[in-house]
Parts: structure tokens; sequence; C-alpha cells
């Protein structure tokens, strides 16, 4: 299968691409994205046949049918890697907490977030592509949070890998933060930056598509990828736990094959939502997709109103930082899939140049037929903790923003699966206030063991370790001096 460029073809970029090209190369056409040609197909046949497939086995039939040219024996071995998992047998649990409400656990993996899900697998793909290619590459990230520290793991100490991990320096949770700047590999760098997740993917986006930065890094024989999502290895692994979760509940018997299900999203950056807009489309019984997001409502505009429009908003931190976003570099993949390149590029470059665009009436009611959106504030979601606590299961900032959705949003009497992005020991000072209905000052360790103690649960080893951790990684730049840190970086 072949890749194809959200917003056409221009000289000196092939019309179609190999998923392998597409991974080592995420940048396209006029700073767009690569995208599948076309999408598989999920046959009845393959859901009655395949449900309970353990999922790296079914990551493994799915990615086989999209036909990508990576050789059997190396997606094998990347698929193994969701072996460090907490539960071989369960590694994305679906967990009843209510009536027809379920949530997919997604963050069973080393660093505790659902970037795992995708970036372990991707993480060794990449590496060995350029470790058989003989080139060494540059791998930049930019992070709310939770790729960062999935980003440095996967890549630690990897052969012909060199990677460049950018956050916003006060931007993350303190946990987010030590697993980032306490990691160990001799071939990664984490800066942080006066500035917020916008700024940090921007610069990212602007250095993958700058010929004079690529000139740099060939003068050390670097070729330069990305893990974000704009690379569409992330993407393709997304979707398959959106299949899991619908394998899960009919192995469950919670459903029927063919019956259809709501899937709800705590999105920011719209991948996680985009791999489920890609299972529907491949056949998956989806309803809709819910979208749930927090004051920074960007997403609620577009798919309630059409419009895209950042002029006058200004990012709002809030208790769910992965979600503080107001550029989502993935919607571009859905708008290219409902109406096209040219449509889709002039689109983006509206936004690039006048930070807005806006739908037409037929445009929107196409967006409308796969996806509804609402959004809550942070102290909605101190409620949803609260709750849910007190009732025996614990969810993070993120997840509890799905509960707005599901209590809004459905317009039919389906179960609804919520993706669950982050373990709780993330964002443990938040989850404190929550419990204790107050807004103090905690420290990460301090919430992490009262609520341990309070709740009778344990903390996460890997988490738990962190504060006895050297800080390795301590610079902190203007968004001016990014380039200039990582050509340092390279050059030492």
């Amino acid at each position: 299968m072949n890749f194809i460029e959200t917003r056409g073809n221009e000289a000196g970029f092939d019309t179609e691409v190999a998923f392998s090209y597409a991974l080592l190369n995420p940048s396209a056409s006029f700073g767009g994205l690569y995208i599948p040609k076309t999408l598989p197909k999920l046959e009845a046949e393959f859901i009655a046949n395949n449900h309970d497939l353990s999922y790296k086995d079914l990551a493994y039939k799915i990615l086989k049918m999209f036909e990508i040219d990576i050789k059997d024996e190396v997606l094998q071995e990347a698929l193994a890697l969701y072996d460090r998992f907490d539960n071989v047998a369960d590694t994305t649990p679906v967990v009843k907490i209510a009536e027809d409400l379920f949530v997919n656990e997604l963050y069973h993996g080393p660093t505790r977030a659902f970037k795992d899900m995708a970036l372990q697998p991707f993480g060794h793909i990449l590496s060995d592509l350029a470790k058989k290619s003989g080139k060494k590459y540059l791998i930049l990230a930019a992070t709310s949070g939770d790729t960062g520290p999935a980003t440095l793991d996967t890549f630690a100490n990897k052969e012909n890998i060199q990677v460049v991990c950018l956050y916003p320096d006060g931007g993350t949770s303190d946990v987010q933060r030590l697993q980032m700047v306490t990691e160990e590999g001799k071939n990664l760098k984490v800066i942080g930056i006066h500035g917020n997740f916008d700024d940090a993917q921007s610069a990212l986006k602007t250095l993958l598509a700058s010929n004079t930065f690529k000139e740099e890094l060939q003068k050390n024989h670097i070729s330069l990828s990305a893990a974000n999502s704009v690379n569409f290895g992330r993407i393709i692994l997304q979707i398959v736990y959106h299949i899991k979760s619908y394998f899960s509940l009919l192995n469950q018997g919670e459903i029927k094959e063919g019956e259809k299900i709501y899937i709800t999203v705590p999105s920011g950056n719209f991948g996680n939502a985009l791999g489920a807009y890609y299972a529907k489309k491949m056949g998956l019984p989806i309803a809709k997709i819910l979208i749930a997001s927090n004051a920074n409502n960007v997403l609620t505009d577009l798919i309630l109103k059409g419009k895209y429009d950042i002029r006058d908003r200004k990012l709002i931190l809030t208790n769910s930082p992965a979600m503080d976003i107001l550029k989502s570099s993935n919607v571009e993949r859905v708008l290219f899939d409902k109406f096209g390149a040219q449509r889709t590029k002039d689109f983006m470059s509206s936004l690039n140049k006048e930070n807005h665009y806006e739908l037409t009436k037929t445009e929107l009611e196409a967006l409308q037929e796969d996806f509804d959106a609402v959004f809550c504030d942070d102290a909605y979601g101190q409620e949803i903790i609260k709750k849910y606590a007190d009732n025996g299961y614990i969810m993070d900032p993120h997840t509890a923003t799905c509960l707005k959705a599901d209590e809004t949003l459905k317009t039919e009497d389906l179960k609804n699966v919520i993706c669950s992005t982050a373990e709780w020991t993330k964002f443990a000072p938040t989850m404190l206030n929550a419990l204790n209905k107050d807004d103090k000052k905690y420290s990460d360790l301090e919430a992490l063991e009262s609520i341990s103690k309070a709740l009778n649960i344990e903390i996460t080893p890997s988490v738990s370790v962190l504060f006895d951790k050297k800080v390795l990684h301590d610079k902190i730049v203007e968004k001016e001096s990014i380039e200039e840190e990582i050509l340092k970086f390279i050059n030492q």
C-alpha cells in the first residue's frame, strides 16, 4: 500500500511513497502529512474470526492488512515489545465502570500513558530501518507531557538514532517532566522551552520543513524524522486499540457482532481520535466518535460550528495538560479524507497565515457524520474524579473529561468506550485536590503518597523511583534558540 499527501504534490516530492519512506520522512508537500491511499476493510468475517486474538497478534494482522513494506521478522520483534506491558494476556483492559460505560485503559506500558501503545513498536521499526539503511537519523519530538517520555524510552541507546525532545517548561506534570529530564540514554537530548505545546509543535514542524536545517544536518550525514503523530507510523498503530476494545466487548458478552458502539476520546492533537476514525472507515461498527475537550475547546467549535478560529484565543493551562493544545495536527488528515487535497491545503494555509478557517454548511454536515464534541472545565473534571474514586475506580483528569461526552452527547442507547490515556500517578496533585475537595498546592511526591495511603493503591514502581534519580537535562531556552541547541547537540 502506498501513501499520498494531504495538501497535494509539489516538485521534488514523489506522488506516492511506501510506508517506510513516510515513516522516515513524515513531512510531505507544502508542509502536509502522509496518509494511506486506501484503507483495508474489516469485514464481518474478520471480526468473527479474530476477536479472541491477543493484542500483539491482532496488531500484526491489522498491519499486514495495510501491506506495509516492513519485514515480518521486524514486525514481530516490534510487537513483542507489548510483552513489556503489565499483563501480556490483557494489554489494554476494558473495564466496566457504569451501565453501558467502559474504560479502555491504554496506560499499562513503560511510561504509563497511551503513547506507549504506538511508540514502543514504532521505535523498533524506525530504528531497524535507520540501521539497515546505514544512515543516521535525528528524531524530533514535541510533547505536552506523554509523547516525550514514551519517545525517549523507545529510542534510548538505539543505533544510528539521536533524539531531541521539546517540552513546554511548566506545562507538564512533575512526573512527566522527571520521566524526561532523568532519562539516561546517551543519544537523547531534552530541551525545555519558554512557551507552550503549540510553540514546541510549531518549532518541530518548521524544522521538518526547513531546507536550511536539513542542510546543516547533512553536513553531519544525518537525516531528519519525527516521533509525533504527524508521523503516520504512530497513527497506524493507534488504530489497533480501538478495534481491540470492540473485540473486548464481544468477548465479555456486552455486545453482539455488528452492534454499534460509541468511542469517546479526550483529544488534544487528535491522533487518538484519528485512529478511531480510520477504524470506523475500515468497517468497525462505531456509531460516532465523541470528542471531549477541556477549556481549550477549539475542537468543540470546529465540530459543532465548523469554525477553527484561534485569532483571539490564548492557551489555557488546565488540569488536563496533554489537551492544552490549540493547533491539532491530525485534524488535517480528516479534512483531506472528507474534502480532498486542495481544500485541505487552503484550510491549512488560512490557519497558518490568519489563524482561522471555516467549513461550509455541507462540509460541517459531513464532519458531523462521524464526530460530535463537548468540553468541560477543571471543576467538572474534579467532581468526576471524586465521584468515581468514591465508587472504587481511579481515573486521571483527561479521562474524566470523557464523562461529559457520555452524559450529554449520546443519542442512541449504545455501549460507550472511553479512552483512558494516562495513569493517575502522572497527575497526583490534581487527583488529591479532587479527592480532598481543596485547592492546596501539593508536590507530586506528597500527593502520590497521600493517595496511595488513602485509597490503598500502589504507586507504580517506575514512577516512585523518579524522585531519587539525577536530573540530566536541565536546559530551558527561548523558542528562537531551539535550532541552535539542537545543532550543538548533534555536533558535540
